[in-house]
């Protein structure tokens, strides 16, 4: 193992990651036979194989799994001492990586290059995923800073908000409750539901909205996917309980509409969330105090006309 290089291992946590050759090549901008030939070397230097490969099907091997929690211990301490390195040097450079559920990517991006264009020095990575694996990789130290809802009681994490978070009821544009004026709770339950998957922060804002009423609805879809959903609720397949900040486009278009049940829209908080113990580079600080400074206007300014306060 002495002779294994970090390239290879940020290649194989890559892999790992993704469970595939060609989409690790995509997020490390190499090539596919690049990444094979990475992989190949290391587990020559393992002395035993990473990985099964059976057609397209990718899994880590038992030696693999094993491997995969000391490389990103191995990468997490090096990205430690290169923070350390620009705290001394009192530097805006490096890699700045940011773990964000999959809800905010329709407003950080924008915040982001506002960012970058005042911190030329920061090269920024994306990390992307559900409430649950945005956790896994705080808890790996995978990720500098996280901009997610509710925050994580289960690690030892600081949690900062810095705006507001409306989620709504959406449907149809001719649904027939759009002509009820403030549709109760239980008027939900005879209409099928198109919902995100469980382990996501708006599944469990929706299952916290519910829980003093009882409430059960009627779910016909599970998906993981903002994107789908309002697809499939444009399409008439169902209802949903969405964040506002991924129906904005539609509303202004009046492709979907949002349901005035009463107690919505259910407001949150965006927090940006780091652990503990991790020492912010120079590079996470800038952002941290940027979105804390900006990002409330910012999404003020976007989505404030479609919010209406909620009706109890």
């Amino acid at each position: 193992m002495k002779n294994a290089t970090f390239r290879q291992l940020r290649v194989f946590v890559e892999v790992a990651r993704h469970l595939s050759f060609a989409r690790a090549a995509e997020v490390l901008h190499l090539t596919p036979p690049a990444v094979t030939m990475q992989v190949k070397e290391l587990e020559g230097h393992v002395g035993l194989p990473l990985f099964e490969r059976s057609g397209r099907q990718v899994s880590l091997t038992t030696a693999g799994e094993y491997m995969l929690v000391y490389a990103r211990k191995v990468l997490a301490t090096l990205k430690d001492a290169e923070d350390a390195a620009a705290r001394l040097q009192r530097l805006e450079v490096g890699t700045l990586t940011i773990g964000m559920v999959s809800t905010a990517k329709y407003f950080l991006p924008r915040l982001l290059a506002e960012f970058q264009q005042e911190h030329a020095g920061v090269e920024i990575r994306l990390a992307v995923g559900n409430r649950a694996q945005l956790l896994q990789m705080l808890h790996g130290n995978e990720v500098d800073i996280a901009v997610m809802g509710q925050p994580p009681t289960e690690l030892a994490t600081r949690a900062e908000p810095f705006a507001a978070h409306p989620h709504v009821f959406v449907a149809p544009t001719d649904h027939p409750l759009l002509k009820v004026g403030h549709p109760t709770v239980a008027s939900l339950s005879p209409y099928g539901f198109i919902l995100r998957e469980r382990g996501s922060g708006t599944r469990a804002a929706l299952e916290k909205f519910l829980e003093p009423s009882r409430t059960e609805l009627r779910v016909v879809m599970e998906m993981s996917s903002n994107e789908t959903i309002k697809q499939a609720v444009m399409a008439g397949m169902g209802i949903s309980f969405l964040s506002l900040h991924t129906v904005g486009l539609e509303l202004e278009h009046r492709l979907i509409a949002t349901l005035d049940v009463e107690g919505a829209p259910v407001v949150r908080a965006w927090n940006l969330v780091h652990t503990l113990s991790k020492l912010l580079s120079p590079a996470a600080e800038a952002f941290r105090y940027f979105v804390l400074e900006r990002g409330e206007r910012h999404l003020a300014q976007k989505y404030g006309p479609l919010v209406r306060l909620p009706h109890h």
